[in-house]
Formats: C-alpha cells, sequence, structure tokens
C-alpha cells in the first residue's frame, strides 16, 4: 500500500492555492479554515477588512481567489470586493452572506463572481472554491 504523502500523488496536483477570507466573526473564519485547509488550500484570514486590503496590497503573492463576508462592521463586502478589484481588476471573488441575497449586486458595476448564502454546507463552499479557481 502507498503512502498517501508519497511524491506521485502531487503530480495530479495544482500548487496550493492562496485564499484570503475575510469575516469579522471569529467562529466563521475558524469554520472556512477547518472546511478549506485539510483539501490543500493555503489560507490567510482576516477581522478587519482594512487590514486584509492593505495586506493585499503589499502582498508580493496576491491571493487566487478572495473569500468575503457582507456584513461587517467597518466595511461591507461589496465596498471591500470595490477596493479589491481596484487593486486587481480580475481577481477572483466569492461573496458570504446571511444577511444579503444577491440581489444586492445585480445594480452594481462592481460585483463578486459567485454569491453564497449562509448557513452553507461544506461541500458547496468546497464546489464554488474550485469552480473559481478553475476559472484562472
Amino acid at each position: 500500500m502507498s503512502q498517501p504523502d508519497s511524491g506521485s500523488t502531487q503530480l495530479d496536483k495544482q500548487p496550493s492555492a492562496l485564499l484570503y477570507v475575510v469575516d469579522d466573526e471569529p467562529m466563521l473564519l475558524e469554520l472556512a479554515t477547518v472546511i478549506l485547509e485539510p483539501r490543500g488550500y493555503r489560507i490567510k484570514s482576516f477581522r478587519d477588512p482594512e487590514l486584509a486590503l492593505q495586506t493585499f496590497a503589499a502582498a508580493s503573492e496576491r491571493p487566487d481567489l478572495l473569500i468575503t463576508d457582507y456584513a461587517m462592521h467597518t466595511m461591507n463586502g461589496m465596498e471591500l470586493i470595490e477596493q479589491f478589484r481596484r487593486l486587481e481588476p480580475r481577481q477572483k471573488i466569492l461573496l458570504v452572506s446571511g444577511t444579503v441575497a444577491e440581489d444586492i449586486f445585480q445594480e452594481a458595476s462592481i460585483k463578486p463572481d459567485r454569491f453564497l448564502a449562509k448557513p452553507y454546507q461544506a461541500h458547496q463552499l468546497c464546489d464554488l472554491v474550485k469552480e473559481l479557481l478553475a476559472l484562472k
């Protein structure tokens, strides 16, 4: 029986994608990390959207995907999306919310690539992350 971490199993895997997860609720940041890290994604989590934006602006390695909540104290998810897209127009973004629906951005000039309503199942998050990363 071969070991799951042998070099041959890495041949069909892409390099580990970097994901920024932004949510002002620590439990929800932890949930996303617990779901996504075991699937090989590298997670940088942020409770403060301003800090996420500053980190993004200064980063030598930009994230493959931004996952952001909508309702946060200092800046809402749509405002954060606008700021990220000003710096990188092709940034892949998933908006997650338990307080608003997809119609929140229907009239917006800058939109997330996908939307996921809370509460969500782990497989829904994983499927959307995989789909968005495949669009690159």
